[in-house]
């Protein structure tokens, strides 16, 4: 019998790259989505780490079950650091990711390439009832395009070019992102935790 493991998010695209990842591990995998009697967990922490915790602990602590939350966002070093843990409602409470990006592009308007350096960071955090919960850290650096570009993918996939390379996130096909997002090597590592449970 398959366990269960509940992935402590609501964003669909965010979703789709942790399964696509896990899927071939022993799990049932669920989201937030199929547990809409659970409150929302709010983001009190000033860190990628704190608010990862924070979500699985509590996620798990109502569910009795295995929980994996991530807390990601941009670092952009021209704002120094901005908009990091804030990075889904930096436009606003219930800001879009166009609002974001907008906001974003603002603050960069006629900074010179050689400032745009940026960079994604990703902290997983597994929890479950009655053991000592896990983090795993990625990240991945590069630099921020001055225009949106590309469809796939969100957040500030349209604006981040990863490396040294010409791509945006948003112009790569999921494998290729997967590979080398932030968010694709922690979730090498924290697969690597999974698998022990």
């Amino acid at each position: 019998m398959k366990k269960t493991l509940i992935i402590a998010t609501h964003n669909e695209g965010k979703k789709r790259e942790l399964i696509n990842t896990l899927s071939s591990l022993a799990y049932k995998i669920y989201s937030l989505k199929d547990f809409p009697e659970l409150p929302e967990v709010e983001e009190t922490g000033s860190t990628f780490k704190e608010n990862a915790v924070l979500k699985a602990e509590t996620i798990s602590r109502l569910t009795g079950e295995l929980t994996l939350a991530d807390d990601s966002g941009l670092e952009v070093f021209y704002l120094g650091g901005k908009p990091g843990v804030h990075s889904a409602r930096f436009a606003g409470e219930d800001a879009t990711d166009e609002q974001n990006n907008t906001l974003l592009l603002k603050l960069m308007e006629n900074v010179p390439h050689s400032q745009r350096k940026a960079r994604f960071v990703c902290v997983m955090a597994v929890a479950a009832p009655g053991i000592k919960t896990i983090t795993v850290e990625g990240s991945c650096e590069g630099f921020l395009a001055t225009m949106p570009r590309g469809t796939r993918g969100f957040g500030y996939d349209p604006l981040f070019i990863y490396g040294d390379g010409n791509k945006t996130f948003a112009e790569m096909d999921m494998e290729t992102k997967s590979r080398i997002s932030h968010r694709g090597r922690a979730l090498q590592k924290i697969r690597e935790v999974l698998m022990q449970f």
